[in-house]
């Protein structure tokens, strides 16, 4: 259920796998995703599931309505009964207030400031990384205190830069808005490497402890990946604060 979780100076990085849930194939079984077809009341199960593991409150935790843009949420609690806003990003200096981050290749990542009290969770897929989603939930945290030095980023299980199969030309449109991202599959053939990108973009704003999981969703049984299986599940990655 939980592949990994890490305590650092009192911020907890999560990320889950597809396992230890109640849905159905071809969601089976731990999808977290609320827009992917699976029944509403499986996917409620399964948040409930996957925060209580975690020793959090589900009614605590911070989903978002995640487009593929570049802009942030600063949240002081959950969106309650209204709606949930269009953003990619989401920023809180509540402690025990747990952000969110679905995916099913894109690149879920996790960030801290635990001296300045403020976490983020950013959805980087290929177009949000040209966007600039990541640099845009930074800036955010800086503007409420964060220091880039200071910054801890985790990413999560994403289809990885030999996987990632991609026409040239979009490549090369990639590649133009972050070089690091340019890579080749592993049956040379052009692709992208977002996870990458992304880890240049925090190195480029002064973000050095930087760590990815290592885990390429296409490759592994254990996760979800669209690129794979179309009709599919979501995993999440949480970030937190201790209270």
């Amino acid at each position: 259920m939980i592949r990994q979780h890490e305590t650092l100076s009192g911020a907890h990085f999560a990320f889950t796998d597809r396992w230890g849930g109640v849905s159905a194939a071809p969601y089976d079984r731990l999808n977290l995703g609320g827009a992917v077809g699976d029944d509403p009341g499986a996917v409620r199960t399964n948040r409930e599931l996957a925060a209580k593991s975690l020793a959090l409150d589900p009614e605590r935790v911070v989903w978002m309505n995640q487009v593929h843009g570049r802009d942030v949420a600063v949240v002081e609690g959950p969106w309650g009964d209204g709606e949930i806003p269009a953003v990619d990003a989401v920023v809180t200096v509540r402690r025990g207030l747990a952000l969110a981050v679905l995916t099913a290749d894109c690149v879920p990542v996790l960030l801290a400031d635990p001296a300045a009290g403020i976490v983020a969770a950013a959805h980087a897929g290929r177009p949000g990384m040209i966007a600039g989603i990541v640099p845009a939930a930074v800036e955010a945290m800086i503007v409420l205190g964060a220091e880039p030095a200071r910054i801890t980023a985790r990413t999560g299980p994403a289809v990885c830069g030999r996987c990632y199969e991609v026409p040239a030309a979009m490549r090369d449109e990639v590649a133009a808005a972050v070089p690091e991202a340019w890579s080749e599959t592993s049956w040379s053939t052009p692709a992208v490497d977002v996870t990458a990108g992304v880890h240049a973009q925090l190195a480029a704003l002064g973000v050095m402890d930087r760590r990815h999981c290592g885990v390429c969703t296409l490759e592994s049984e254990d996760h979800y990946s669209y690129r794979r299986d179309r009709t599919t599940g979501r995993l999440a990655g949480y970030v937190w604060l201790d209270r």
